[in-house]
């Protein structure tokens, strides 16, 4: 089977790349630019997905598109909506005219709840979009991701993790292998919709102090009420997106369960604890 993988470059897509080729697959990374290349790809494919004319051709012969692609931390003026949203709807359409017989999209959970989050909100159109095709699609919606994690990590390298209520909220987030492997089992049972996490439901104060042990220093958690976290939601749309944006989806997901079935072998303490012996922890 041929597989193109969309958002190749990106923290879950090089763990696509990877998980696809162990199982036998040719795969084909879509990328921006090729010096970015992952190594596991059968054949590097240089496109942006925001200007349609780039992909013509590009899929012929394909099998299933998997997409990764949207802005997490990028400062190259592109939004939400033209990313996250309209470079995936133009995947799309592509693989529709090329006759690829399906379309796997990683969106996120619970994003009912983040209607408002821009970046959820583009996410979500584009499922709607994806749904709606006469093409067989798989959404895959995890948790967040063991990267992500990586900021809690910082805050306790810096002596202090700062949480905003009682630090109760739970959380499973996943590993970008456990999830790729989630992903191809998905696309290879043809299912729908598949809502997955990590292997730990875990409280936020327990990632906290998870993350102090890794580091072998005293927790210090400072609990701030949750007031101010709501305030800084209302105060986030006027600052730049690349501030605000993840700002805000983080801390909508902060105020949340993001809770989903258990999947996977890798551990959050495990990997701050790799984290930990580096001299400064990757985010």
């Amino acid at each position: 089977m041929k597989v193109l993988i969309a958002g190749a470059t990106g923290y879950l897509g090089r763990h696509l790349c990877a998980e696809y080729a162990r199982r036998g697959q040719h795969v084909t990374a879509l990328v921006r630019a090729r010096a970015r290349a992952p190594g596991h790809a059968d054949l590097t494919v240089e496109a942006e997905a925001t200007r349609p004319e780039t992909l013509r051709g590009v899929m012929d012969g394909i099998d299933l598109v998997v997409s990764s692609l949207g802005i997490t931390r990028q400062a190259d003026g592109l939004g939400y909506r033209e990313v996250d949203f309209q470079a995936n709807l133009n995947l799309l359409r592509e693989a529709e005219a090329a006759g690829v017989g399906r379309f796997a999209y990683v969106h996120v959970l619970n994003a009912q709840a983040m209607a408002e989050v821009p970046l959820v909100a583009a996410k979500a159109a584009f499922v709607t979009a994806l749904q709606a095709s006469d093409l067989p699609a798989t959404v895959i919606a995890p948790t967040g991701y063991f990267s992500d994690m990586g900021d809690i990590l910082a805050m306790a390298r810096r002596g202090r993790v700062w949480l905003f209520g009682d630090g109760q909220g739970r959380l499973n987030p996943i590993h970008g292998a456990d999830l790729a492997q989630a992903v191809a089992e998905a696309t290879a049972a043809r299912r729908g919709w598949v809502e997955v996490g990590g292997p730990d439901v875990m409280t936020q104060e327990e990632v906290a102090r998870a993350a102090f042990a890794a580091l072998g220093t005293t927790p210090r958690i400072t609990h701030l009420p949750d007031a101010l976290r709501r305030g800084a939601l209302a105060l986030l749309p006027a600052l730049p997106r690349r501030i605000g944006g993840p700002a805000r989806f983080f801390l909508t997901a902060m105020g949340m369960d993001m809770v989903a079935p258990r999947f996977g072998r890798h551990h959050l303490a495990d990997h701050f604890a790799g984290l930990a012996q580096e001299p400064k922890a990757r985010h």
